[in-house]
């Protein structure tokens, strides 16, 4: 087909020329082509392209290339804003109107609207039903002509997608409105109940339907169990990529504010975003993480849909996602250029509770009565996602079938794949599992199946006469656990299926049969049950060092009080904060041995020793400034300052230096130093050039603190030991400290 054929005014031979005048590419992505050449013949279009595709071709050259405006429906202001700053930076007419603009700008986009200036228009659903624009869209029709409308993110309509919107529902009154311009509906994600559902909703016509695979190779999938130290392991993930982008998702706003605060406070430059943030704060961090202002962006699962940035080369769901369809999305801003990057999950069970609290509150918003349909089916995605958390199998495989789509598995780019488990045959125990589903005549879901395997004698198991099956109670030399994984390795290998309409029933299929006559064998892959790690001997010794040093406080703060050091402290409790590593008040009142009274006497000592310590270590620490906000949030108030630091600013405003300072009161220099770094950081105004040795003062200093400054800028500021190897043994830890926490108050 050559745009000549449609177009008789063309001034482009074909697509391809086409392609490169407006958007510099020199060939189709696969499956391109053949939507834009059904959209040319005024076809409506159901178009299903992974994240990073090319769906949005799809719709913006045909919208070039026919005669009139083609609308295009966006749900959110930054998707569009995005989208809209990216075609216009390749001499592209295209605009949107939306809340952000004031009305003198609106007017005049609406004016370049109706002159023929624009070819693409992008609105958000609200605004495009309103009974004003749809006047406005009346006139356009008449004098320019409209082209199509292009419902993008359009599994918003489907209650049965990832990220439902109720106003998407009435999209269908545009097309009853206009029902000759096509509709094109276009998505990410979408299960063929979905695409069903959309299609539906739509009213679309005979529309030509492409769905792309939704395997992306270049991306590495991973899930680990969150540890106590979830944020250290995530801390150290993100070290690990380097200087690459990447976003860290998170449930909710407080874990948004308090995750960012801390990567900030350990020389990870990134920045939050969440709905509680002004439509200001959050377009401003939106676009220094495009333009590679900040590394890392920590955000609510609202950032990032439709963003294009091609180089995320991380994504981190520091959380459970709610549904596999949102998660697939969400790890799918990573990697959009082809390059390899990679996706981690950490799961916990406490994030399920999460959840479960969330899916409760989703009420009707007049009556304030449970809506139990979309509660149900959030049940049951949630179920599907920890399957997937869980599940020992290719993790592709369990994705990619969610979608329907059939993969062999053994992909190479998974942690189940790359670090397979043992497997045993558990061919005897599926065939019990498959028969049990049968003599229930396949009516009910999997913990009830367990249930009349283990030869439960629960209620309904009696009232319907279950336990008087042959299969009552062949399953009791398994767990609940095992017969869960059974059945999930069933489902994930194709061996069974589930209904996916919110209430989950396994059915038996032709491969099931297979099994039960002994024609197909079936191979779990088993979890190694792994014991409880040991500390290796570097940690051991690192836990060591940092408890010699807290006898050395405990001992000081003894001699200043002429008590005996274990009155402070008793050598079980300093143990303990040498191993747990407490770094606010709030984790420090959990330490053994401490009550109300010492912790508010040496809370703030300890702690900042601690602080210190992990400093010294290149371990990841929370600043003095982020452990009172999150003291202040998580309950007990924080105390700010002790009396020792305040003893130490007092003699600093008398004009001693670090050297006197520490005479004068009988301590090291080195905790002199700590509590001025404590100071510099709460806001204090401590001139550095005037605390170190009066041989290092004037412009040899000036000097030594520029050379100090440029590597920390180099290096970043985590560890005192790793710049002064860069600086050399003639600078002291204490004068880059100081400098370092002037540095970091000016970032």
């Amino acid at each position: 087909m050559t745009l000549k054929s449609l177009a008789p005014d063309s001034k482009f031979a074909s697509l391809e020329v086409a392609l490169k005048h407006f958007f510099g590419y020199d060939q189709f992505r696969l499956g391109q082509r053949e939507v834009i050449e059904a959209a040319l013949q005024h076809q409506d279009l159901m178009v299903v392209m992974p994240t990073g595709g090319g769906k949005s071709l799809c719709f913006q050259l045909p919208g070039l290339l026919l005669s009139g405006l083609t609308v295009v429906i966006s749900p959110l202001i930054a998707l569009m804003q995005d989208q809209v700053t990216t075609l216009q930076a390749n001499d592209i007419p295209a605009t949107f109107l939306n809340s952000s603009l004031d009305a003198a700008t609106a007017r005049q986009r609406i004016a370049e609207v109706y002159a023929g200036k624009i070819k693409l228009l992008y609105v958000a659903p609200e605004r495009l039903l309103h009974e004003s624009f749809l006047t406005l869209l009346d006139q356009v029709h008449t004098q320019i002509g409209l082209a199509a409308f292009a419902v993008d993110e359009a599994h918003c309509v489907s209650e049965w997608g990832h990220d439902f919107r109720p106003e998407y529902r009435r999209l269908a009154e545009v097309r009853q409105r206009y029902p000759q311009v096509p509709v094109y509906a276009l998505t990410a994600t979408a299960t063929e109940r979905v695409r069903q559902d959309i299609m539906h909703q739509l009213q679309l016509r005979h529309p030509f339907v492409h769905v792309a695979s939704f395997n992306r190779p270049n991306l590495y999938y991973e899930v680990r169990p969150k540890s106590r130290q979830a944020y250290a392991d995530l801390y150290r993930e993100i070290r690990e990529q380097g200087q690459a982008s990447g976003i860290v998702y998170c449930l909710s706003r407080r874990e948004v504010n308090e995750i960012s605060a801390r990567l900030q406070a350990d020389g990870i430059s990134a920045l939050p975003y969440h709905a509680g943030l002004s439509d200001k704060a959050r377009t401003l961090n939106q676009e220094r993480f495009i333009r590679d202002d900040v590394q890392v962006m920590v955000a609510t699962v609202a950032f990032g849909m439709g963003i294009d940035k091609p180089d995320v080369r991380f994504v981190i769901h520091h959380n459970l996602p709610r549904n596999i369809e949102g998660y697939y999305q969400e790890a799918g801003r990573a990697g959009r250029d082809g390059e390899p990057s990679k996706c981690l999950l950490f799961f916990a069970a406490k994030d399920i509770h999460t959840i479960e609290w969330l899916i409760e509150r989703k009420v009707d918003p007049v009556t304030g009565n449970p809506l139990e349909n979309e509660q149900r089916i959030a049940r049951q995605q949630l179920r599907q996602v920890i399957d997937y958390a869980e599940s020992t199998v290719c993790r592709r495989t369990v994705q990619l079938g969610y979608f329907g789509e059939t993969f062999a598995g053994d992909c190479g780019g998974c942690d189940n794949c790359c670090h397979p488990k043992p497997v045993e045959d558990w061919t005897i125990p599926a065939q019990k599992l498959l028969s049990c589903i049968a003599r229930c005549q396949e009516r009910y879901g999997m913990n009830y199946v367990i249930d009349v395997l283990r030869g439960s004698r629960g209620q309904k198991v009696l009232q319907r006469r279950h336990d008087q099956l042959s299969t009552y109670g062949i399953g009791k030399d398994k767990t609940v656990d095992q017969w869960r994984l059974l059945g999930r390795t069933l489902l994930h290998q194709g061996v069974l299926t589930e209904t996916t309409d919110g209430y989950p029933v396994l059915k038996l299929n032709d491969l099931s049969w297979e099994v039960l006559r002994h024609q197909r064998s079936v191979y779990v892959p088993i979890p190694v049950d792994s014991a409880p790690a040991q500390p290796s001997n570097a940690r051991r010794e690192e836990a060591e060092a940092l408890f010699q040093q807290l006898r050395s406080l405990r001992k000081e703060l003894a001699d200043q009080q002429s008590v005996p050091p274990y009155v402070i402290f008793a050598d079980s409790s300093l143990k303990l904060m040498a191993q747990q590593q407490p770094q606010t008040l709030v984790e420090f009142a959990k330490i053994s041995g401490v009550g109300k009274r010492k912790l508010e006497q040496y809370g703030q000592q300890f702690t900042t020793a601690i602080r210190a310590h992990r400093q010294e270590q290149g371990l990841p620490i929370v600043s003095e400034t982020d452990a009172a906000e999150l003291e202040k949030q998580s309950g007990p108030a924080s105390i700010k300052l002790s009396n020792t630091v305040l003893n130490t600013l007092q003699l600093y405003q008398q004009g001693k230096n670090l050297a006197e300072i520490a005479a004068e009161r009988g301590l090291k220099v080195q905790t002199v130093a700590v509590h001025l770094e404590d100071l510099i950081r709460e806001g204090y105004e401590i001139e550095i050039e005037a605390l170190v040795d009066c041989n290092s003062q004037g412009a040899a200093f000036s000097q030594r603190k520029q050379a100090i400054a440029e590597v920390i800028d180099r290096i970043g500021p985590i560890s005192l030991t790793k710049i002064r190897e860069q600086l050399g043994n003639t600078y002291t830890y204490e004068e880059i400290r100081l400098v370092r926490a002037w540095w970091q108050r000016q970032q």
